[in-house]
């Protein structure tokens, strides 16, 4: 019997082997757990406005006012969220010419503030949102940053008091987030309505005039009244006196 293998049998060997090492490489790769995923990159507001385009002014506002990096701390450092109300460039370039060049670097800071709300608003929630909204310009009330809305339907419509703009769509939204397109620019009462009209000066108190001495209206003192009196009564102790003494010769 002869001890060399046939080729049959070398063949039949070898694919039980490839067989074996394909079987162990898939069950490795099965066994191994699938990586965790990381966690979400930060939010950016620059970004997200780059992404959806037509928004360079803007973006170059957040820059100059560095509310953009301030948009970007508050939302990766806190859970209250907040909302963006973005302008596009034609709602920049639609203002009078040199409007946002007339504004100092604070002016500019607070007209940008002004499209930012400090909390996440849906769009359902506008519907029931109460007037005026707070903004991160801070004051309300009517001669500083008010904004209030109105809605009919799924129409919201933005009043600062100066002009009336729409929400016209959600750009982002991500339950923490939410940056809507408006069709103009907010403009603000404080930088760009009628100044509230100046306080009147208190009335001065009326100061009483002194009357001259003499005059027949002044009323008389308790001074004046003694002295008349000690007069008189000196005047009728002299008569008495002279009369009593001219008495004396004729008796």
């Amino acid at each position: 019997m002869s001890n060399k293998m046939s080729p049959h049998f070398l063949t039949f060997q070898l694919s039980l082997l490839l067989i074996f090492l394909l079987c162990t490489t898939i069950t490795t790769t099965i066994a191994q757990p699938a990586p965790a995923p990381g966690p979400p990159p930060p939010t950016n507001i620059t970004k997200i406005l780059e992404k959806a385009s037509q928004f360079t002014t803007l973006i170059r506002l957040y820059g100059i006012t560095k509310v953009g990096d301030q948009i970007n701390t508050q939302l990766n450092n806190s859970q209250q969220g907040m909302t963006v109300l973005a302008p596009p460039d034609n709602a920049f370039s639609s203002l009078a010419p040199g409007v946002l060049n007339s504004l100092n670097d604070q002016q500019k800071d607070e007209l940008i503030q002004f499209h930012v709300l400090p909390t996440f608003i849906s769009t359902a929630q506008f519907q029931t949102l109460s007037n005026p909204l707070r903004t991160q310009a801070g004051d309300s009330t009517y001669y500083n940053f008010p904004l209030n809305i109105t809605t009919n339907g799924t129409s919201v419509t933005l009043i600062t008091g100066v002009v009336n703009a729409t929400l016209q769509n959600t750009i982002y939204t991500d339950g923490q987030l939410a940056v809507y397109q408006v069709d103009k620019v907010l403009l603000p009462m404080n930088l760009f309505g009628p100044q509230p009209p100046a306080a009147a000066p208190a009335p001065e108190p009326e100061k009483k005039k002194k009357k001259k001495t003499g005059d027949d209206d002044t009323p008389a003192t308790d001074s004046t009244v003694s002295s008349s009196v000690d007069l008189r009564i000196g005047m009728h102790g002299l008569m008495g006196g002279l009369i009593g003494f001219i008495a004396m010769f004729y008796l």
